[in-house]
Parts: structure tokens; C-alpha cells; sequence
């Protein structure tokens, strides 16, 4: 009678060891081994790099909101003036402004002037949107005043204006030169109004690292922004900052009502929501694509198990006349296909985590190749692949590998457990 012996035996590892290394007449087992371990490491590195190029583009999408942006815009329902016509200022701006500053959790509030113009200079062109804004809170919007990505004195804004890098290329100017902003809502004569034209020199020039910021953004200081837009003494909204921008929605309402009666609120996750939704969508059909890829692979581990089993029928017969159980037999073939999973997972997140970590690298070589082009910052906002190594994304990689592996493992051999040893060695 055979013999019960403990579950994961030294002998079952070494019988396992010995079919893994197949010999040259078997030569077909180990490329099948070969193509199954090749197979998963590219499943799981695939699966990893895509995570964290997801990741660490969420991550840098959302930061360049959230470094260059309002978390919180407050700004007053319409209303119409004196002349019929509506309007949106805010009179009394610096006691809404202390206001709002006194709710939990608000670390800045700044008032605004806004308005879209003309720039002009050498020539050329560009419409740009002006933001009117004091230097002291200038300096407190961190992808603006980031020291390694720009240039310039941002101490002397009030003598100037501060630009985009993107507005800077388009009209081809840089420190000291002098930019002409033309506003159709200009100076009212007796004939109508005429359009408003100011030239500004270019004291500070900024990379937010959003295309689209960087492309028609220009700061003006408040004072002076004020005069230009016909804005004396109101402001068009309040720039709110907060400790927690993921919890934004939480304080919508208390800085609602701290503004007071007719003030709205607009938060970044409103103004970028419907991306950021997007997003989230598509992480979720690539993550099912992916794991449909990883399935694929382990399949192969099949393929090469039923070949083994096939070839190993005389030795199976041999093993269970010396006493070995079905549970012995199953858990040595149990143990060559776990182990093409395990090492093909092993490989793969080493090298989809040297693909995250190294990807500038790797990204401006595939760009050089290509001839340049490959990444275009006006279509995807960013100005280079950013990837996030997390440490969720690299667990869920490696459980849904080895899980897959593990569960497709158990078929091919529970059909080699249950081989008749009878049937086995009838023919040898």
C-alpha cells in the first residue's frame, strides 16, 4: 500500500528538478518551458510598465492642475449694472477674501482679474489669457515661481509681466523684451470704444509643464490688470488654495458660505472631472486587456505540462508501483509548471520595474530612433511619459500572474496523477 507522505516533499522537488531539465531527445518539453517562461515574463513586464507609465501620468496630469491652478474658483452670479449690461465683479474682494481665508483648511486666497487679448511682438501674434494677480501671490503658486523651470526675476513683476514659455516661443521674445496686449474693450470715447493697446516687458518667463498653460498664459500684476480691463476696483473671482485638493469637494460649501450670498463655486475636479473620468476608464480596459495577455501566456504552461505528462508516462507508471500517491505525482507536476510562473513573473517585474525606473532614458533613445516627433505636447498636455513605480500596481502584476499560473497548472496535472499505472506501463 502506498505510503502518505507530507505535502511538498524534498523528493517531489528534485523529481521536478529533474523533469524541468529535459534532454536532448525531449527537446520539444523545454522550448515548450522556454516559450511558456518568455511568454509570462513579457505578460508581467507589459503588465507593470503600462500600471506605471498610468500611474505616473495621472500623477503628473493632476499635479500640473493642481500646481498651476485654482483648487477652488469662487466667483459671483451675473448681475446687471447700471447700463443694463451683466456683471460678474466682486466689490468688496478683500473681506470676502479674509473670509474664505479663515475656513479650515484653506492655505491661500487670491483675487483675480481675468480676460482674453491679443498678444503681439516682432510680428507675430497669439491669443493669451491674462491673469491679474499680485506679486506676493505669485509667489506662492508653485509650478509658476519653480525656480529649476524658470527664468527671470519674479521680484520685479510689478515692473513687467510674467509669461508661458509657450507664448514666449510663439512671439519670440525673451527677458526684457516688450510685448503689446491688444484688448478690444478698451478706452469708451464719444465714438464707441476703441481697443486698448499696452506694452509690457517681459520681466519672469515660467513652465507650469501643461502645454496649454504654458501656451497662452500671462500674469499681470493686479494693479495694473485692474486699469487695463476696466476692472477698477473689483476682481473677477477668488483663486482658492486648500490643504487637501482631494477632499475639495468637502469644503465647496463651507466656502461657499463664507463668501456670502451669490457666490459660486468651481473646483478642479469640475473643471477637469470629465478627464480624469476618462482616465479612470481606460485604466481599467487596459488592466483587462492586460490580464487577458498574461492568461495567454500561462496557457502556455498547459501546453508544456500535457507534452511532459505525455513523455513522463512510463516514468509516472514506474513512480506509483514504487508507492507514490496521486497527490505526490500531482504536486510534482504541480511544481514544474509553478515554477516556469514563478520565474517568468520574477523576470518580468524586474524588468518592467527597470522600465519605470529608467524610462527618460529608454524614451529619449525610442525618440531619437524614431526620428523625433514621437511624443507631441499640444495633443497629450505633458511634455514627456511619466511613470510611477507603485508599490499596489507591482503586487497586483506579480498575484495575478502567479495566480493564473498556479490555477492553470492544476489541470494538466491532476490528469497526470490520475494516469493508471497499469495503463502506463502496458506497452514498455
Amino acid at each position: 500500500m502506498a505510503t502518505r507522505t507530507p505535502p511538498f516533499a524534498p523528493f517531489e522537488f528534485l523529481i521536478a528538478w529533474r523533469y524541468l531539465r529535459a534532454r536532448r531527445a525531449e527537446g520539444g518539453v523545454s522550448v515548450m518551458t522556454w516559450i511558456s517562461l518568455i511568454g509570462i515574463a513579457l505578460a508581467v513586464f507589459a503588465l507593470i510598465a503600462t500600471l506605471a507609465v498610468r500611474s505616473g501620468f495621472r500623477a503628473e496630469f493632476v499635479d500640473t492642475i493642481l500646481g498651476a491652478n485654482a483648487h477652488v474658483t469662487l466667483y459671483p452670479q451675473a448681475e446687471a449694472d447700471a447700463n443694463g449690461r451683466l456683471s460678474r465683479a466682486i466689490v468688496d474682494y478683500d473681506g470676502m477674501a479674509a473670509r474664505v481665508a479663515a475656513v479650515p483648511g484653506v492655505t491661500r486666497v487670491a483675487p483675480l482679474i481675468k480676460g482674453q487679448v491679443m498678444a503681439n511682438a516682432q510680428g507675430r501674434n497669439s491669443g493669451v489669457e491674462v491673469f491679474g494677480i499680485t506679486r506676493e501671490n505669485l509667489m506662492t503658486i508653485p509650478r509658476i515661481a519653480a525656480a529649476d523651470t524658470s527664468f527671470g526675476d519674479i521680484a520685479r513683476f510689478d515692473q513687467g509681466i510674467a509669461i508661458g514659455s509657450g507664448v514666449a516661443r510663439e512671439l519670440g521674445v525673451t527677458l526684457g523684451d516688450k510685448v503689446r496686449l491688444i484688448s478690444p474693450d478698451g478706452v469708451k470715447t464719444a465714438f464707441g470704444t476703441s481697443p486698448r493697446i499696452s506694452a509690457y516687458e517681459v520681466v519672469y518667463v515660467f513652465t507650469a509643464g501643461r502645454y496649454d498653460i504654458d501656451r497662452t498664459r500671462i500674469y499681470m500684476p493686479f494693479d495694473e490688470a485692474q486699469v487695463y480691463f476696466n476692472r477698477k476696483g473689483v476682481a473677477d473671482e477668488l483663486e482658492v488654495m486648500v490643504e487637501q485638493p482631494d477632499r475639495v469637494d468637502d469644503l465647496a460649501m463651507s466656502l461657499a458660505v463664507a463668501a456670502g450670498d451669490g457666490i459660486l463655486t468651481w473646483t478642479w475636479r469640475d473643471a477637469s472631472g470629465s478627464f480624469l473620468r476618462a482616465l479612470e476608464i481606460e485604466d481599467n480596459v487596459m488592466f483587462v486587456i492586460l490580464s487577458i495577455l498574461v492568461l495567454i501566456a500561462a496557457m502556455n504552461i498547459v501546453s508544456g505540462l500535457i507534452m511532459l505528462v505525455k513523455n513522463k508516462g512510463r516514468d509516472i507508471g514506474i513512480l506509483r508501483t514504487m508507492g507514490l500517491t496521486e497527490g505526490s505525482i500531482l504536486r510534482v507536476f504541480f511544481i514544474c509548471g509553478a515554477f516556469t510562473g514563478v520565474l517568468g513573473t520574477v523576470i518580468g517585474v524586474i524588468l518592467g520595474c527597470a522600465f519605470a525606473i529608467w524610462i527618460d532614458p529608454i524614451f529619449s533613445m525610442v525618440n531619437y530612433l524614431a526620428g523625433g516627433g514621437v511624443w507631441d505636447a499640444s495633443v497629450r498636455g505633458i511634455y514627456q511619459l511619466p511613470a510611477k513605480l507603485q508599490l499596489g500596481d507591482v503586487l497586483s502584476a506579480v498575484s495575478l500572474s502567479l495566480g493564473l499560473s498556479f490555477v492553470v497548472t492544476i489541470f494538466p496535472a491532476r490528469r497526470a496523477a490520475r494516469m493508471n499505472p497499469v495503463e502506463a506501463l502496458r506497452y514498455e
